[in-house]
Parts: C-alpha cells; sequence; structure tokens
C-alpha cells in the first residue's frame, strides 16, 4: 500500500510555528541557525503496520512551513478488562515514511509529541514506547514513558534528541524513515475480571494528534571529479 497524503489541509491542526521557509530559523541552545527549505514537502505512507493503525486509521499532515508533521490516529487503544480480547493489552503501530526532501536538504526528527487518554484502574499501569530509524542505517533511537493509576485524564509525552546527537538522513540518498510506537497497559494489583483500564492515543479532535519536529540542514556541495 502506498499513497500521497495531505501537505497542508491540516495545517491547523500543527502546534509548531517557526520562521517563514526559506529563512534561517535561529538555533537553540548554541546550535547552529535551521535553514528551512522553501520548497514544499510530501510524505507518504509506504507501509502502515499494526494493530493500532489498521487500514485508514492514520493520516499524515505536513506544516505549511515545513518544520513538522503530524500523525492522527482514529483507532489506537491498549486495555484490560472485562471482554477486552487476551491481546488487547498491547497495541503497536509501525509507520514506514517516504519523505521527498527537496535537493539540497537533508532532515532529522528532533523532537516527537504524542498525546492520548488514559484510564488506569488503581494498581494498574500504561506504557508508551517509541522508536525512530532510517532504512538500512544501524541508529536507532528509543524513548519509554510510564504512567500509573489511578488516572482518568489527557496524556501527554515529548521525546527531545539534543541537536548533537540528532540522526540525519543521508545526503543525496533516499531512505525511507520508519516510527514503531508501541501502547500497552498492565492490570497490575487490579482486577481484570472486573475493572477496565485503557490508554489511547486517537482522538475525533484533529488537534490531538502525534507531532513531529524537523530540523534541516543544507547538505555539502559534491566535490568537483
Amino acid at each position: 500500500m502506498s499513497r500521497t497524503l495531505l501537505t497542508a489541509g491540516a495545517a491547523a491542526a500543527l502546534l509548531a510555528t517557526s520562521a517563514p521557509a526559506g529563512a534561517a530559523a535561529p538555533g537553540a541552545g548554541g546550535r547552529p541557525p535551521i535553514t528551512v527549505p522553501p520548497d514544499k514537502i510530501v510524505i507518504e505512507l509506504a507501509t502502515v503496520n499494526g494493530s493500532g493503525c489498521r487500514e485508514g486509521t492514520a493520516q499524515v499532515a505536513v506544516a505549511p512551513d515545513n518544520t513538522a508533521f503530524t500523525v492522527t490516529y482514529s483507532d489506537y487503544l491498549a486495555q484490560v478488562g472485562p471482554g477486552a480480547p487476551p491481546t488487547a493489552f498491547r497495541k503497536n503501530c509501525q509507520l514506514n515514511l517516504r519523505v521527498h526532501v527537496p535537493s539540497g536538504f537533508t532532515y532529522a526528527i528532533v523532537q516527537a509529541d504524542y498525546r492520548g487518554f488514559a484510564f488506569l484502574q488503581p494498581g494498574a499501569s500504561g506504557q508508551e514506547r517509541a522508536s525512530y530509524y532510517f532504512q538500512g542505517m544501524p541508529q536507532t533511537a528509543q524513548r519509554t514513558h510510564a504512567f500509573t493509576g489511578p488516572l482518568n485524564d489527557n496524556w501527554q509525552t515529548s521525546d527531545k534528541t539534543e541537536y548533537a546527537d540528532l540522526v540525519w538522513s543521508p545526503c543525496g540518498e533516499k531512505r525511507n524513515f520508519n516510527i514503531n510506537t508501541e501502547l500497552r497497559v498492565n492490570a497490575g494489583t487490579s482486577n481484570p475480571q472486573t475493572a477496565t483500564s485503557f490508554m489511547a492515543m486517537d482522538s475525533t479532535d484533529a488537534g490531538v494528534s502525534t507531532l513531529y519536529h524537523l530540523a534541516w540542514q543544507t547538505c555539502p556541495a559534491p566535490k568537483k571529479a
């Protein structure tokens, strides 16, 4: 399955703002300014696999200023409790993204923001985990966030990477970018025969979605023979 996704249609749902396209955004923490490519980027979902993102339940949109993209899920929920299938305690999603990068630029994921809702009974626990890597490259970034019951509220986590530790897409090469996410719920000392606990990374509100912040670099000019 491969389909081209929105490049600006869900712009209102994106939270990131930065300098106009083509301008040099000021760097934070002493890092060099980030030059944002002026040409529009396009992201395609090459493949989508996992119990948390069945066919048609994950959508991607790119910010108009090329500084971020969102993934919105509509059926991503892990749960334990009466009537829940034994495998429902864990849900996962692997997105294989084909990013069409403007010539002369390379990118990295500098921050990922995850949002959802959790209902955890006293004694129960939940976990959100994510990993990121470019196809064919050994470097894999992984982050895990834990939650404990009682909890009945929205949740949010952020995975941040220091500029010096960013993994950049190789210049001049086409490498798909992989994002693996996972939700887990453990009944713990609660009674799954009578009490339900769940964690969701989905919403009917387009403003509640996963947000990935992009960092950009210009590629070095090819060496002349």
